[in-house]
């Protein structure tokens, strides 16, 4: 009796073709070769088939260089890649990734001719992550082997794929290819077949806002950049990432993810149109949101839309002594910074024993700095001797610059304004650290509303670089000089944004938090893989749901329903899935429960 023969749909895959050899392409040969695979690079074009030959040996000769590699497994992973400008040399290959154009045209027609070629047990994967996995494999003669298979740029970098099914998918071909990405050393995450997938889907809309945001001359390219990075602890803001994805390809995106959704938020701004028309895609073409050195260079170089650092129209006020009213986390942290900065500080709170208890919190906050090295004791204590506690307002009387930083409440708010107005001196700046109220109805609380501006902290202060100095209508320019002035000293990235909800930070961050509960919401993937998928993929600190739970959904909530009145778009209405939440109690760590359980301290 014969031996049974084994599967080949079940047997490892050792043979990989990759066809189009742009800089997708290029990482994934390289992940590939280095991880034992013999690859076969395929492209059109014989010149970019030497320039990947070409970047393969530099990227292998400085692995070499960092220790990562030896010259011998050097010497082996490129004698496993060969190229070929002819689909026919996929034929041995037990996988096939396309990373050709996001054109279904040229896909299609790539599917089309390697199902003439590949064995029937071999595996076909796109690379899209904008086009339908479904529509592509329903055109192949075989579809049941054609998957969706997404790395993430630099592909030797990011640890994330996406393993996209469609209806047609067969599971034999989903195990093959997961089993493979745990082989790479990669986090695969199992998606369904929509556009953008999680960690696009999520994405895209985010680097949408932030072009619209910066088209409507809301903000510079720089301030937006700055604000994601310092703020929210990015890898790179999102106009330099547009430009390193590429703005043509943003736009395809896009546009695929509106087609199905129908949300304004996917509707590619019209700027992505008018630059990707005018060929200013990105670094690959040496401009786009920024020019560079030169195409394909991640130098950026000064242009005529570069604003002049640093430069102001207006000197600022003199600020000797600063007021910080409030007693919670955020007022404690403002009045250290400040301190820390050399200025005498009044914190004020409602009574004494709450502005004693606020400095107390300073001095263990400072104590801690000690202990980790980041301060000599002699700095801590004279630090601390420059705060003094008061229990009234009454004390800002010669203050140069006032700070509030109480309760998120607009009538606290303006309570507080209307105080600062009667006992603050003539000529002192007023400034509210608001995340997401109005600074103009904090202002016109006062008799000199010309005096007011908002300057919203981020948490905690004392390590948080980023100031959001937000400008009314009424501001008068000697007083954002001096905020700017200000920042400044006291070591913080100033950026500037006019008076509307959100300012930049939130403006952009929480429609992108709000999307991933909608993900959840409708069961397209979990909390687990939606947080995979952002830190592994787009290089995020934290997942959605990890931040969601640390903010607190109570603030996430009032946050949305702030954007979603001021801006009246429905794609920023608060997902049910939050509300309930909140209404449940379940706000997130500091409850022990939000969308996930934490142990009760």
């Amino acid at each position: 009796m014969a031996a049974p023969q084994p599967d080949p749909s079940l047997s490892p895959i050792e043979t990989v073709a990759v066809v189009g050899l742009g800089t997708m392409g290029t990482g994934i040969s390289e992940v590939l070769i280095r991880a034992g695979r013999t690859v076969i690079g395929i492209d059109i074009s014989e010149a970019q088939a030497a320039r990947c030959t070409s970047a393969l040996e530099s990227a292998t000769a400085r692995a070499v260089e960092r220790g990562r590699l030896t010259e011998a497994e050097r010497a082996e992973a490129l004698a496993r890649f060969r190229t070929s400008t002819v689909l026919s040399a996929a034929a041995d290959a037990d996988l096939v990734i396309e990373v050709a154009p996001e054109s279904y045209e040229i896909k299609h027609q790539i599917i089309r001719e390697l199902d003439e070629v590949v064995r029937p047990e071999a595996i076909l994967a796109t690379g899209t992550n904008a086009l339908s996995v479904t529509r592509l494999a329903a055109d192949s003669a075989h579809p049941e082997r054609v998957l969706g298979m997404h790395f993430f740029n630099p592909a030797p970098a990011m640890k994330l794929v996406e393993i996209v099914s469609s209806v047609l998918t067969a599971p034999a071909a989903v195990g093959r290819v997961t089993d493979l990405a745990h082989d790479l050393g990669k986090e695969p995450v199992a998606v369904g077949d929509r556009p953008g997938f999680v960690a696009d889907g999520l994405l895209f809309g985010y680097l949408n806002q932030a072009a619209a945001m910066y088209e409507a001359k809301y903000a510079s390219r720089e301030d937006i950049d700055a604000a994601m990075r310092l703020g929210c602890g990015l890898p790179m803001g999102p106009l330099a990432l547009l430009d390193l994805v590429g703005i043509d390809t943003a736009r395809t995106v896009l546009e695929a993810m509106y087609a199905e959704s129908r949300d304004r938020l996917h509707a590619p701004a019209p700027i992505l149109k008018q630059l990707s028309e005018a060929g200013l895609t990105g670094r690959k073409s040496g401009r786009g949101f920024y020019t560079y050195e030169a195409p394909g260079s991640a130098v950026v170089v000064r242009d005529a839309l570069t604003p002049l650092e640093g430069s102001t129209l207006v000197p600022g006020r003199p600020v000797r002594s600063v007021g910080v009213a409030g007693s919670g986390t955020m007022a404690s942290g403002i009045a250290e910074v400040f301190a820390k900065a050399g200025y005498e500080v009044v914190l004020a709170a409602r009574s004494e024993e709450k502005a004693q208890a606020a400095k107390a919190r300073i001095g263990k906050s400072l104590a801690r700095s000690v202990d980790k090295g980041r301060l000599t004791a002699e700095a801590a204590a004279q630090t601390l001797e420059r705060i003094v506690p008061a229990g009234s307002y009454d004390a800002f009387a010669d203050v140069d610059l006032a700070v509030e930083a109480v309760a998120e409440d607009l009538d606290v708010k303006r309570q507080l304004f209307a105080a600062l107005d009667k006992v603050c001196k003539p000529g002192a700046v007023l400034a509210t650290t608001t995340s997401s109220l109005p600074v103009v109805a904090c202002a016109r609380a006062t008799s000199r509303p010309q005096d007011v501006i908002g300057m919203h902290f981020f948490n905690p202060a004392p390590a948080m670089k980023l100031v959001e100095v937000v400008r009314t209508v009424l501001t008068a320019d000697d007083v954002h000089a001096t905020v700017r002035e200000v920042c400044g000293k006291i070591k913080k990235h100033a950026v500037d944004c006019g008076d509307r909800a959100g300012f930049i930070v939130n403006a952009l961050l929480f429609p992108y938090l709000n999307n991933a509960i909608k993900m959840v919401q409708e069961h397209y993937a979990s909390l687990d893989d939606i947080d995979a998928a952002m830190k592994l993929g787009g290089g995020y600190p934290m997942g959605p749901f990890e931040l969601l739970d640390v903010v607190g959904l109570d603030v996430s909530l009032a946050i949305e329903k702030v954007l979603h009145r001021e801006f009246r778009d429905p794609g920023l209405a608060p997902a049910p899935l939050l509300e309930h939440l909140v209404a449940a109690g379940c706000l997130g760590r500091k409850t022990g429960r939000g969308f996930r359980e934490y142990a009760r301290r």
